[in-house]
């Protein structure tokens, strides 16, 4: 995450003047700030909590932020259009060509054809006033290099996961594991879900299981389906060990993994496989992670004595809590929202 504002060497002289140009809404006077409004679009079904966080901090600074499905519903008078990447539309960013326009990777493009999809969306998207990237990688694998200013900004997690792991709210635990996210890719999984029951442990699932990979899943397993973000926090807590399981290869395997942060926000240990992007977050924010070796024929003996015995160490995320990780980005002040 930086909290300077970026800009690669052939970018625009980042003035004033080229905000002022690039926003229309304008302060009356020097004393008065407008009301500014922010048309955020979502551009698919995905899980993007970074959008509550924006609309929470752009109205706790007492301006205001809509949510669209799809530019469709972006009025023609838009002064600020922030895409949630996914394509953009030509013809939709002519039409709102009076915008400040951002758009925002906060991953590269999932498989299949992947880095097909990646270099789609480098040739032929739109150029927009500036770009946020979720880390270094994805701006990388992006590859844009046309003078564009950008930031990046890394995942958060919200008030309401820190606060679950007070003393006050904890709760006896019913599961020893639980996993949080999306289901479909716990399919590769499923011979180290069984391991977790032949060691005698009991798995919590909080998502949409889906019915066939339901049927595979050791009778040790308990699924809750998808449950309100705001019943997160206490449902993680039921159980002892946060499970983060994620697929060792990219663009998976170097970006943020939400589910651990939230695991390390209300205070639980974690077990983990093991990939580039869990290693650097356990160096950086120096924890002590419980991370299973590769070879299937270890996960029985690690769910084993071997889970109580580790010496786990949860990762300090306060830092990350949403209002402290946006207060960072220069683009605020620009937008003229601070």
């Amino acid at each position: 995450m930086t909290d300077t504002w970026i800009a690669p060497g052939d970018a625009p002289e980042l003035t004033e003047a080229f905000f002022q140009n690039a926003v229309i809404h304008k302060a009356a006077s020097p004393t008065i700030k407008p009301t500014m409004l922010i048309h955020f679009v979502r551009n698919g079904p995905a899980y993007l909590p970074e959008i509550d966080a924006y609309v929470d901090f752009i109205t706790s600074h007492g301006h205001q932020a809509l949510v669209h499905p799809s530019s469709d519903s972006v009025p023609l008078n838009a002064q600020v259009v922030w895409w949630m990447c996914g394509r953009v539309s030509s013809s939709e960013a002519r039409r709102l060509k009076n915008a400040f326009h951002i758009h925002e990777y906060a991953s590269a493009s999932a498989p299949p054809h992947a880095w097909l999809k990646d270099q789609v969306k480098h040739w032929t998207q739109p150029k927009p006033d500036y770009r946020l990237f979720q880390n270094g990688w994805v701006r990388e694998r992006m590859g844009f290099n046309d003078g564009v200013p950008f930031a990046l900004r890394d995942m958060g997690v919200a008030q309401a996961f820190l606060d679950a792991a007070a003393p006050a709210r904890l709760a006896p635990h019913e599961f020893d594991l639980v996993f949080l996210g999306e289901m479909t890719r716990l399919q590769p999984f499923l011979p180290l879900l069984q391991a977790i029951d032949d060691a005698g442990r009991t798995l919590l699932l909080i998502g949409d299981v889906p019915d066939d990979l339901r049927a595979q899943l050791p009778a040790s397993v308990t699924c809750v389906g998808r449950v309100p973000h705001a019943e997160v926090p206490q449902q993680l807590r039921r159980a002892r060990l946060g499970l983060n399981l994620v697929s060792n290869t990219e663009p998976y395997n170097q970006q943020t993994s939400t589910k651990l942060l939230e695991y390390c926000a209300v205070g639980l240990p974690v077990v983990s496989n093991d990939y580039a992007w869990v290693r650097y977050f356990a160096a950086h924010y120096q924890g002590n992670l419980h991370v299973l070796r590769d070879d299937p024929s270890t996960w029985q003996p690690s769910f084993g004595e071997a889970l109580e015995a580790y010496p786990y160490v949860v990762p300090d995320v306060r830092a990350l809590a949403w209002p402290q990780l946006l207060a960072k980005l220069a683009l605020w002040k620009h937008l003229q929202i601070v």
